[in-house]
């Protein structure tokens, strides 16, 4: 194939070529960062629409978001926005949830309201007598271990052994011993012993890609961000949150190409060290035969980890071994349905959690790869409860999403019931189980608005492997500093960003990674959030007379750089 060379500008210590691989929220976190900390950037994405995983849908006046739904530790998002010159306040239209979830159990017609504080403790004492003083202390933990998460594991990429040798590290490791040797499923059955409680504290291990039985009980501080911190909604949806992070990048001067399928890593071999060299990439208005050539000082793998290594790379330069993948767990995929309903939904609330009784073998269908039952546990979003954005007038907007094996065989979705059969079948059963559940006895004749998504579409739209939903799976032997790295150990100046490596799935830990990226590139060994006022930034920008968001070379338009 020929290479059609694009005209790179002189390298200048300080200010150097990077070039970004995935518009997801880490691609676009990453790009804000670097850009904003006096590096020329460019970011690639494959598909039409940036986003990554968070995708969106429009259809007759709905408006969909197909990805991530839930807006939790808002310090972290808060925290990049502070970083880039704006703030949160400025730039999004932030409303809290009154319930948190309401939660729907198999044979009980009456569903429970998750609320935070002492509503959530008065919940639980209504179906386990104390209960709700379990709670409190259980929710005092959970603090505890995310003020833990945040100031000694979340921010630190742990790129060497002195991470590891960090004396406040070693001297709490008999608090940090138990909680990542045990599971979150044994740490809550420990505390409650009604099963209805056991599945709402124990659910939070499905949006980390895994089960409460494999996920480490350090994670019991998700609990924390729902039931202490809150629940947000951005209005306009998480699009909006895409649209905004956007924004903000191109303002800072990063380059943003969609529809670019990038198709290799080009490195060069100098005193036997390999360092990326240039990026090879085709757009729509590629010559066929042809590719584009981004010469490049630093690459940024925003993409899913599997597809970057054995797909852009020569097996020689892959950090992670055929057999190693073979030990790797995906997480399990998902099969997705958007609905538009005509009428209102009043016995749903904006999230909704349907658990079945069925709990163990629910989750070992996934794991082993077998077929649902009828019933399943799942989720189900209904945004317009809170957004009359995204709904037509007395119509609602429903997004469902349905846990399944990573089993891109199932196939793609479609419009109106034109998906693959396994997919469908998957979704008519949804959607019968939540009109049971509800009471909503006519829901699939009101529904004027389909679409489905299966596992395949994972593969096709983000190329996840295997088709999982979210990324790597938290269990024990992928979390903290056992997930993947955030840089090549074969390739220098190649790094990784987003939920196939540390610190992990969710947005925010996506936007961490780009903070430890960040850190890395601009030469940073200290622990904590990235600082753009730290004295090696200044340096850099004083060298390079970059100029920030605003039209200022003035770095305190960062904000406020505290080490939360």
């Amino acid at each position: 194939m020929k290479v059609k060379s694009m005209k790179n500008t002189p390298k200048i210590q300080g200010n150097q070529q990077v070039v970004v691989i995935g518009g997801g929220f880490s691609g676009l976190a990453t790009a804000g960062l670097l850009a904003a900390s006096g590096h020329r950037v460019t970011l690639l994405e494959k598909q039409k629409n940036l986003g990554g995983r968070a995708g969106r849908l429009e259809r007759e006046g709905f408006s969909f978001d197909t990805g991530p739904s839930w807006y939790l530790m808002p310090e972290v998002i808060e925290h990049w926005f502070e970083l880039m010159g704006t703030s949160t306040k400025q730039e999004l239209d932030l409303v809290d949830l009154h319930i948190g979830y309401r939660t729907w159990f198999e044979d009980e017609e009456t569903p429970l309201d998750m609320p935070t504080g002492v509503g959530a403790e008065a919940a639980f004492e209504s179906l386990q007598p104390g209960a709700g003083a379990a709670l409190r202390d259980y929710l005092r933990t959970a603090q505890e271990s995310y003020t833990l998460a945040l100031g000694h594991f979340l921010y630190d990429g742990f790129s060497s052994v002195k991470s590891f040798l960090n004396p406040k590290l070693l001297g709490m490791l008999p608090q940090l011993a138990p909680l990542l040797t045990g599971s979150l499923d044994s740490y809550v059955a420990k505390r409650f012993t009604d099963p209805r409680l056991r599945q709402i504290l124990g659910y939070p291990a499905v949006f980390l890609g895994s089960s409460p039985k494999h996920t480490p009980a350090l994670y019991h501080l998700m609990s924390h961000l729902d039931l202490t911190q809150g629940v947000k909604y951005p209005m306009g949806g998480f699009a909006r949150l895409v649209d905004s992070m956007t924004e903000i990048c191109v303002a800072a001067g990063v380059k943003i190409n969609t529809e670019a399928r990038v198709t290799g890593i080009d490195t060069v071999n100098i005193a036997r060290t390999n360092s990326v060299d240039a990026v090879r990439w085709t757009g729509p208005d590629s010559v066929p035969g042809t590719e584009h050539r981004l010469e490049a000082d630093v690459v940024i793998g925003a993409a899913d980890l599997h597809h970057l290594e054995t797909e852009l790379l020569p097996e020689r330069l892959r950090s992670s071994s055929p057999a190693s993948w073979k030990r790797r767990d995906p997480g399990p995929s998902a099969v997705l349905l958007c609905l538009g309903v005509s009428g209102k939904l009043p016995d749903l609330s904006h999230h909704n959690l349907l658990f079945t009784k069925d709990w163990d073998d629910n989750f070992g269908r996934i794991l082993r790869g077998e077929n649902l039952l009828p019933e399943t546990s799942m989720y189900v979003c209904m945004p317009s409860s809170t957004d009359p954005s995204v709904a037509p007038a007395d119509h609602e907007n429903l997004f469902i999403l349905v846990p399944s094996p990573a089993l891109p065989q199932w196939g793609t979705g479609g419009a109106d019931g034109t998906g693959s059969p396994a997919v469908e079948a998957v979704a008519d059963a949804a959607l019968d189980q939540l009109a049971r559940w509800s009471g909503i006895e006519d829901l699939r004749e009101r529904v004027v608005v389909r679409q489905s998504f299966g596992p395949a579409d994972f593969v096709n739209n983000v190329n996840a492997w295997q088709g999982g939903a979210l990324g790597l799976a938290h269990t024990l032997g992928q979390s903290a500093f056992f997930r993947p790295s955030n840089h090549s150990s074969k390739v220098q100046g190649l790094y990784y960003a987003g939920s196939s490596v540390r610190p992990g799935i969710g947005i925010p830990m996506c936007l961490i990674s780009a903070e430890i990226i960040a850190k890395a590139v601009n030469g940073i060994k200290d622990a904590g959030p990235f600082d753009l006022a730290h004295p090696q930034v200044l340096e850099k920008n004083t060298r390079s007379a970059h100029r920030f968001p605003g039209g200022t070379a003035d770095p305190a338009r960062s904000g406020k750089l505290d080490a939360r």
